[in-house]
């Protein structure tokens, strides 16, 4: 069995820590339900946001796709047809009001080409709105096939993937992850710290964390945020129901150098410096205790 490192500090309050990427793990899932034809990237990809995670079977919308693309172009022609033939009537009624100023054609006729040429321009109208339509059914289409390819929320890191080629992947939220995803430059440290503990936990207080398994391995880490709703401590049994009754208020640190041998899910010791007492205005006292870090 290895000792855990001992506290650094001369007064300390004492947390279990998680290792996790500066984003917090992040469970990709899927909008759309099915198997799945593409896998672009492996356990450990670096990938930039937007790019490709994995594909859902799209062969259906392909061929939907085809089919309002034909009907697309179909109502972009029926709009040369009915420009052609606006064009014409429009010839026909200027010819018409030439000859009724002669007396030639009657008043009857020349209305009757006037509402020629309204009908005409409906009908023109008509087709064009017919092509808007059939230009958002194409877009539709297309939305729904990108909405098929999964892509990096932003940059980061493949840390896990549970899908397989020739699977089935369920849409909304699943028991295990898919893939799970995060920016690991710089790794962050969940802290657990004891509710009958948080009041001593100040930001401008140095932090230590040694990794369990290896004293040696320690680092000095940086404070991020608190998460300041006090939640029950969960065991590490990866079951998200078990919890004990002690309640924790959560830390998050930075580690500030990666060339240590540290990996997301990780568990740390880490000791946070306390004043030994708090002055009456609610400062902290001057801090001293230093440390000498040193990797291994």
């Amino acid at each position: 069995m290895v000792d855990p490192g001992a506290p650094p500090f001369r007064s300390s309050v004492a947390g279990a820590g998680i290792v996790e990427a500066n984003t917090e793990n992040i469970a990709i899932g899927t909008l759309v339900a099915g198997v799945v034809s593409e896998v672009y990237v492996v356990v450990g990809s670096d990938v930039k946001a937007g790019e490709p995670l994995f594909k859902i079977e799209d062969r259906d919308l392909q061929a939907q796709l085809v089919t309002r693309q034909t009907a697309l172009r179909v109502a972009r022609a029926n709009v040369k047809v009915e420009k052609a033939q606006l064009n014409d009537l429009r010839n026909q009624l200027t010819r018409a009001i030439l000859l009724s100023r002669k007396e030639v054609i009657s008043i009857d006729d020349l209305d009757r080409r006037r509402y020629a040429v309204e009908t005409a321009e409906a009908k023109l109208a008509f087709a064009r709105a017919e092509v808007a339509a059939a230009q958002a059914q194409v877009k539709e289409t297309e939305i729904n096939l990108d909405r098929r390819i999964v892509r990096a929320p932003y940059n980061g890191k493949v840390l896990q993937s549970k899908i397989h080629l020739g699977e089935f992947a369920p849409a909304g939220i699943t028991q295990t992850p898919l893939m799970l995803f995060g920016n690991t430059k710089p790794l962050n440290v969940r802290v657990d710290v004891d509710e009958n503990d948080a009041w001593r936990v100040h930001p401008e207080t140095p932090a230590f964390a040694f990794l369990r398994g290896n004293r040696e391995i320690k680092t000095a880490l940086q404070f991020v945020r608190f998460e300041p709703y006090v939640i029950p401590k969960k065991s590490l049994t990866g079951d998200s129901t078990e919890r004990v009754d002690t309640r924790v208020l959560q830390v998050i640190y930075s580690i500030e150098t990666d060339a240590l041998p540290i990996f997301p899910g990780q568990q740390m010791d880490v000791f946070i410096e306390t004043p030994d007492h708090i002055t009456p205005s609610g400062t902290l006292p001057q801090s001293g205790g230093e440390i000498q870090e040193t990797h291994s």
